[in-house]
């Protein structure tokens, strides 16, 4: 695993995929995302450390553009702008995310064995939680059963 650091961008595949995408033209850019994160949210026995690589960084790219999220500032990540991303990418995203950290993915268990595990796995549920945040607990009761 090429890896340097914790970031989305901070690997070789993610920033072989953000340099492939500056090489894209724009107009195929969103259908590239799209492609990653559809291989990496359909159902698979198990996914590879270059589709969960992918798939985060890809992530990355929606959460960017959604109100919550916040800019995906990388060196390695794209350079040139990317066209906006339509909303249907967000739950994409989410279904990715999930599928990245499940104990079917080989990106998982890399993160598992190294010392930065937990803020890899918090990092991960900080983007997730941007595009489909959880419901707060309920507090007070509304009705009485």
């Amino acid at each position: 695993m090429g890896t340097w650091d914790i970031g989305p961008f901070d690997n070789d595949t993610a920033a072989d995929f953000g340099g492939d995408l500056d090489g894209t033209a724009r107009e195929e850019r969103e259908a590239m995302i799209r492609s990653v994160l559809e291989r990496a949210a359909g159902p698979v026995d198990f996914l590879g450390v270059y589709d969960g690589e992918r798939a985060v960084a890809a992530a990355t790219l929606v959460v960017a553009q959604h109100p919550g999220g916040d800019p995906a500032c990388s060196g390695h990540g794209p350079s040139e702008p990317l066209p906006e991303l339509p909303a249907d990418l967000r739950m994409l995203a989410v279904d990715a995310l999930d599928q990245v950290v499940s104990n079917r993915s080989e990106l998982a268990e890399l993160w598992a064995e190294a010392v930065n595990w937990s803020k890899w796995r918090q990092d991960i549920t900080r983007l997730r939680d941007v595009l489909d945040p959880p419901v707060p607990p309920q507090e007070e009761v509304l009705f009485e059963i």
